[in-house]
C-alpha cells in the first residue's frame, strides 16, 4: 500500500499551488498567465498523488494529459475530466517560455481555469477518499 505521508505532501503542494493562484486571483493581480501556471501546477499534483496513491508507474511529465491517461488505468472514471485537463495542459509552455503564436491569458480566462483546477481536484479527492487513501 502507498505511503499516505508521500500522498498527503502530493496534496498539499497541490493545494498550495490552487491557494497561491485564488489568492493573486482575487488580489486583482494582472498576471494571468502566471496565475494559470499555479492553475496546472496544481492539477499536475493532484494527478500524481492519484497515481502514487495507486502505485502505478510514475512518468516525469507535466502533461496532464498523459498523467490522466495513466490515472485511467487504475480507474476509467477519471476520465470524466479530460475536457478540463486539456484546457489546463496549455497553460505549461505558454506561461513559461517564449512563444510564436497567440497566447491571450484574461481574468475570463484565468476564473475558467480555476473552475476547472476546482473540478480536478473534487475528482481526485473524492476518489482518494473512496479508495481510502485519505
Amino acid at each position: 500500500m502507498a505511503d499516505r505521508k508521500i500522498i498527503q505532501e502530493w496534496l498539499q503542494k497541490a493545494e498550495e499551488d490552487l491557494n497561491f493562484a485564488r489568492s493573486n486571483l482575487l488580489e486583482g493581480n494582472n498576471y494571468y498567465a502566471q496565475i494559470c501556471f499555479h492553475f496546472h501546477q496544481s492539477a499536475e499534483k493532484y494527478l500524481k498523488a492519484y497515481i502514487v496513491s495507486f502505485e502505478l508507474e510514475f512518468e516525469k511529465t507535466h502533461n496532464l494529459i498523459q498523467l490522466l491517461t495513466i490515472c485511467s488505468s487504475q480507474n476509467a472514471s477519471i476520465l470524466s475530466i479530460m475536457k478540463e485537463c486539456e484546457r489546463l495542459n496549455t497553460a505549461y509552455i505558454d506561461t513559461r517560455y517564449p512563444v510564436h503564436w497567440p497566447v491571450d491569458y484574461t481574468r475570463d480566462k484565468a476564473l475558467n481555469m480555476k473552475k476547472d483546477v476546482e473540478k480536478i481536484e473534487d475528482t481526485i479527492i473524492g476518489l482518494l477518499s473512496e479508495g481510502g487513501f485519505i
